[in-house]
């Protein structure tokens, strides 16, 4: 009965693992060059905790809705970032497969009802070639600024614009300067986000409009806190972000005058965990360690996956929304999610 008993938890312990431990190798090998539409089926998530169906408030957020999704296509999958527009109907995506993502969220009752007008294509390098031919496939990260998009690619740990004035499909990907204590990371620790702060930005961040803000998965060590970057051009100054409860940073984005940081766990024992923390931008300069107020911290038995893109707008009611995507690894065993959060003050 023991062995057996050991036999059991050995095999739950190797599946648990194998969404993250697939990660390296199941990444999609053909990506359509040009752009390809695609019907995305979308199954509403009522719920974030089906244990308590009637419950939306978790710490300071209020769960709006979400989408679980799927197409018939090997490219759609490990969406690693995300932006929208003004509207919050416009999205924009990139993949660690190095692929675009397009379309349009549309909803039903003021809650999300499904993913339209979808197209992908791969992204592309400086002389037009796909990212992954170069082998700078693996995005992780994204900033809009007006009509340029700039992507953080980890492993190499480059940062790339591309011309966004329309769709970004024919774009080339220009590399730009970027600090040499990012080069100097490990592989695996690159900027898993990327901020660009308008340059109109008014009130006690406006010390950093005009910049990007790019802050590192971990520090140079896996226990180390993340690194952070205030990028003007070729000028560059560093910044700490507090590390606790062994959460990683997996993306940022802006709300007024806060940084909004998402971050995960992951371990065999307790599965994988989202964590939402909100950054004071006056709390940050060269130099600086910051931390943050926990706005929402979610675990086993919520509506989650491996949550790694985090965009925010206001809606028609002034309210500010997190929209929040899930990296599948391209494996079965796990989802693309969307996940739609009201922040509650």
């Amino acid at each position: 009965m023991r062995a057996r008993f050991r036999s059991l938890i050995a095999a739950a312990v190797v599946v648990a693992a194998l969404p993250f431990a697939a990660t390296a190798v199941a990444k999609p090998k053909a990506l359509p060059v040009e752009p390809v539409a695609l019907a995305v089926q979308a199954t509403p998530i009522a719920s974030f905790d089906p244990g308590e169906p009637e419950r939306k408030r978790f710490g300071r957020l209020e769960f709006r809705g979400g989408l679980e999704l799927s197409a018939d296509s090997p490219a759609f999958g490990g969406w690693s970032a995300l932006r929208l527009d003004a509207s919050g109907e416009r999205i924009l995506a990139v993949s660690d497969a190095g692929v675009w993502l397009t379309g349009r969220l549309d909803t039903a009752n003021g809650r999300l009802s499904g993913l339209g007008d979808v197209k992908i294509a791969a992204m592309r390098g400086s002389a037009g070639e796909t990212l992954a031919r170069i082998g700078r496939a693996d995005v992780e990260s994204l900033a809009v600024d007006g009509t340029a998009c700039y992507v953080g690619i980890e492993r190499v740990h480059e940062i790339r614009r591309y011309d966004c004035s329309g769709a970004p499909f024919a774009a080339r990907g220009m590399p730009r300067p970027v600090p040499s204590a990012l080069k100097k990371m490990p592989r695996n620790s690159g900027l898993e986000a990327l901020v660009a702060v308008p340059r109109d930005l008014a009130g006690t961040g406006s010390a950093l409009a005009g910049s990007l803000i790019g802050i590192t998965e971990t520090g140079e060590t896996g226990e180390a806190d993340s690194l952070g970057f205030i990028i003007r051009g070729a000028r560059f100054a560093t910044f700490r972000v507090k590390r606790s409860d062994d959460f990683s940073v997996t993306d940022a984005a802006l709300a007024g005058n806060d940084l909004l940081v998402l971050e995960r766990h992951y371990s065999l024992l307790r599965g994988v965990s989202m964590r939402v923390r909100r950054i004071p931008l006056a709390a940050i300069g060269p130099g600086a360690m910051v931390d943050g107020e926990v706005l929402m911290t979610a675990g086993r038995g919520r509506q989650i996956d491996n949550m790694e893109g985090l965009a925010v707008h206001t809606n028609a009611a002034g309210e500010t929304i997190l929209t929040m995507i899930s990296d599948d690894n391209f494996s079965f065993l796990q989802r693309t999610l969307i996940l739609q959060f009201a922040l509650l003050d």
